[in-house]
């Protein structure tokens, strides 16, 4: 979900990246970082800005293509990124409790 600003594409932070935030205590805003997705914030202040902008994400893929293909697709995500996304607060961490 992007929307056109200032000559660049800007994510739509979804409902589910929303909900996420919320269970792992931080505010997601979009990105000031035309290359990623999200800034994520932690106690007011800027932990992180993860996300490639132009990939896709799970709640795309649920929006775009269903639920099945969503799934499948967060399968291989996790497992493409099994190595960076374990550490917790890191970027890979952030992308997966809140992306996928």
């Amino acid at each position: 979900m992007y929307t056109a600003t200032a000559g660049r594409m800007k994510y739509r932070i979804t409902n589910y990246t929303r909900k996420m935030a919320n269970k792992i205590g931080v505010v997601v805003k979009p990105s000031s970082d035309p290359q990623k997705k999200i800034d994520v914030y932690r106690n007011s202040r800027k932990i992180a800005s993860v996300g490639a902008a132009g990939m896709n994400d799970f709640p795309t893929y649920i929006r775009t293509r269903g639920m099945a293909y969503a799934k499948t697709r967060r399968r291989l995500y996790k497992m493409r990124h099994e190595r960076d996304r374990h550490l917790k607060w890191s970027n890979g961490w952030l992308a997966d409790k809140l992306l996928w």
